[in-house]
């Protein structure tokens, strides 16, 4: 199994903007790459070309499925003085595209104004002192990537009547640096919150993440990050999610929506 780490160093840059690598069969979910690895091997395509200028949002659309050898490829299409939009494309070995990024770089400015109308993180238990997400039962096989506590929801399949997940989340790989590719790696590890409401197994894809950045220092204490998703609607087959993601001292880094295809 290759460890994130690993993984990133298996990367074969080629000039500023293409990178390729191979997809191990411990980060696919299905028939496909993991979508968190997928939006992150994006990224790590997109940020040499933002130059200085930190990431501010993303907005990935997956588009087919992808596996084995990738590769990514990232263009600039707009370079201003304190903002940069980076283009990336995932593709597989046949040259289709498997999915394609958006990310807005910018730099910090001073403002006359501050306002962080953020909602708090929820008082919950440390990570340390709480049960597996998946408690034993089956789960998708990339998430043997990632250490998952259940702070309160339910777990997948449980018949449960609200989609609101609250979960501690850390990579396996002690190694992992807290920067955006590990953040976006680990970000959508969870399931789909209403994943929960149903009682037998379903098929399910993510069709589109977007995220918004609100730190440019993402840093966390012993690598655990607090996910909360919530499903704001369930129906013709489609889910519509909103996510927060916070450091261990309840400072909000990211916040985001996604788009899930529902099969049943």
């Amino acid at each position: 199994m290759a460890t994130f780490t690993e993984l990133l160093g298996g990367l074969n840059r080629t000039g500023d903007n293409s990178l390729s690598l191979a997809i191990p069969e411990s980060w696919m979910q299905g028939r496909t790459t993991y979508g968190g690895l997928t939006s992150a091997i994006c990224y790590e395509a997109a940020k040499p070309l933002a130059g200085d200028k930190p990431l501010r949002s993303a907005q990935i659309a997956f588009v087919g499925p992808v596996g084995g050898d990738v590769t990514a490829d990232a263009r600039l299409l707009r370079m201003g003085k304190n903002t940069a939009f980076i283009g990336a494309d995932l593709l597989s070995a046949d040259g289709a595209v498997a999915a394609r990024g958006l990310f807005a770089f910018g730099l910090h400015r001073e403002s006359s104004i501050s306002l962080a109308a953020m909602s708090q993180m929820p008082d919950v238990a440390a990570p340390e002192t709480l049960e597996s997400f998946f408690g034993g039962g089956p789960a998708p096989g990339f998430t043997v990537n990632f250490e998952m506590a259940l702070a309160f929801g339910s777990r997948p399949l449980s018949g449960a009547t609200t989609a609101d997940l609250g979960l501690w989340l850390r990579h396996s790989d002690r190694k992992t640096v807290d920067d955006w590719t590990s953040i976006l790696a680990i970000g959508d590890a969870p399931p789909p919150a209403a994943f929960a409401m149903f009682t037998t197994p379903i098929r399910i894809s993510s069709m589109t993440w977007a995220i918004d950045i609100l730190t440019d220092d993402p840093a966390t204490e012993d690598g655990w990050w607090f996910a909360r998703h919530t499903a704001e609607t369930v129906q013709d087959g489609h889910s519509s999610q909103a996510m927060t993601l916070w450091n261990r001292s309840g400072v909000p880094i990211m916040t985001g929506r996604q788009t899930i295809a529902v099969f049943g």
